[in-house]
C-alpha cells in the first residue's frame, strides 16, 4: 500500500522569465514527485511519456521513486512565459501525449491518488471515479479547465465537473482556476460553491497572498512566506500540495498541513527546478519566518503606541 500515486504526465517546458530561458522537465507529476524525494514516504508516480524523455525518469528512479511509464507518442511540450511577479503566466502547447484510462492504467493500491491533468483530456472521469472507490482523490484541477486553440492554452469551465466533484476528497485550484469553474471572483465564496458540488476539502491558492482551505464548514486561512528572492514560480502550487499532502499523511491538522506546503513552495520560488530540500528544512524556514513575523507584530504594535 502507498500513501500517495501521483498520476499525471512528465512534460518538456521552455521557461521564460524576466532573467532567463530555461529548458526543463515540468508537469505536476514531475514537480510533485521531486519534491518529495528525501521525505519518508511510500510513493508511486504512474507517468507517460516518450521513449526520448526517458532519461528524466531514470533520475527519478536514482531518486528512490517508484515509477511506472505507459507509452506514448510524444511528449507534453509547454512553453511558459511569466510575468515580472510571476503571478501571472501565458502558455503555449506544442505536443500533447497519450492520455490516461481507466484500462491503461496499473494496479496499484493507495491512501491517497493524486491527480495532475495538465489537459481536458489528460485523465478520464470514469479512471478518477474508479480510484475514489479505493483510496481519497486528491485532484489539482488546472488541466480540466485547459483546451488548445492555436498552440495556445486557454481556460474555459469544466463540463463534467458535477459528475466529477462528488469523488474528490481534496481539489486544489489557483484563484483564476476558481473563477473559471465557478463563475465567482470571491475566493470564500468560490471555496463554498466547489465544496457544494461535493469536494470535502477545497484549496484556493492565491499566489503572493497566501491561500485558503474551506472543509468542514471552516475557512483557515494559511499566509505566504516572503521568499529571499522570487526566481521561478513554475511548480510552485504541486510543491505546495506535495508538502500538504505529506502532512496530511503524517495526521498534521489542516493549518499545519497548509503552512508547511506554504513554506515548502516558498522555498522553490527562490531558484530554478523542483523543490530538492527534506522536511527538515522547511521546518527550520518555518520556525525562522513565524520568529520574524512574530517581532514584525510587536514592533507594528509598539509603534502603532507610540
Amino acid at each position: 500500500m502507498y500513501d500517495i500515486c501521483t498520476i499525471g504526465h512528465i512534460t518538456l517546458d521552455k521557461v521564460v522569465t524576466g532573467q532567463s530561458v530555461t529548458y526543463m522537465p515540468g508537469g505536476t507529476a514531475f514537480y510533485f514527485t521531486k519534491a518529495l524525494r528525501q521525505f519518508e514516504v511510500r510513493y508511486k508516480l504512474i507517468t507517460a511519456l516518450a521513449v526520448e524523455q526517458q532519461a528524466v525518469v531514470d533520475d527519478i528512479r536514482r531518486d528512490g521513486m517508484d515509477v511506472d511509464v505507459l507509452p506514448s507518442e510524444h511528449t507534453v511540450f509547454f512553453e511558459n512565459i511569466y510575468s515580472l511577479d510571476q503571478d501571472y503566466r501565458e502558455q503555449n502547447v506544442h505536443h500533447t501525449a497519450a492520455p490516461f484510462g481507466l484500462e491503461e492504467m496499473p494496479a496499484v493500491d493507495a491512501r491517497i491518488y493524486h491527480l495532475g491533468p495538465l489537459l481536458a483530456d489528460d485523465i478520464s472521469v470514469e479512471l478518477l471515479k474508479a480510484l475514489a472507490q479505493k483510496g481519497l482523490v486528491s485532484l489539482d484541477a488546472q488541466g480540466y479547465l485547459r483546451y488548445v486553440s492555436n498552440k495556445k492554452v486557454l481556460y474555459r469551465d469544466w463540463i463534467d465537473k458535477r459528475e466529477a466533484l462528488p469523488h474528490v476528497a481534496i481539489l486544489k485550484a489557483n484563484e483564476h482556476e476558481m473563477e473559471v469553474m465557478t463563475g465567482l471572483d470571491d475566493p470564500y465564496a468560490g471555496a463554498r460553491y466547489l465544496a457544494d458540488l461535493g469536494v470535502r476539502e477545497v484549496i484556493i491558492t492565491l499566489g503572493s497572498k497566501g491561500s485558503i482551505v474551506y472543509t468542514g464548514n471552516e475557512f483557515y486561512s494559511i499566509p505566504a512566506f516572503e521568499p529571499t528572492a522570487v526566481v521561478d514560480a513554475t511548480g510552485c502550487g504541486d510543491t505546495y500540495m506535495a508538502g500538504y499532502l505529506w502532512k496530511k499523511i503524517k495526521g498534521a491538522s489542516v493549518q499545519e498541513a497548509g503552512e508547511f506546503g506554504a513554506a515548502m513552495a516558498t522555498l522553490k520560488i527562490e531558484s530554478s527546478g523542483p523543490f530538492s530540500g527534506a522536511a527538515e528544512t522547511v521546518n527550520d524556514v518555518l520556525k525562522k519566518r513565524r520568529a520574524g513575523n512574530s517581532k514584525n507584530k510587536m514592533a507594528s504594535t509598539v509603534s502603532t503606541f507610540q
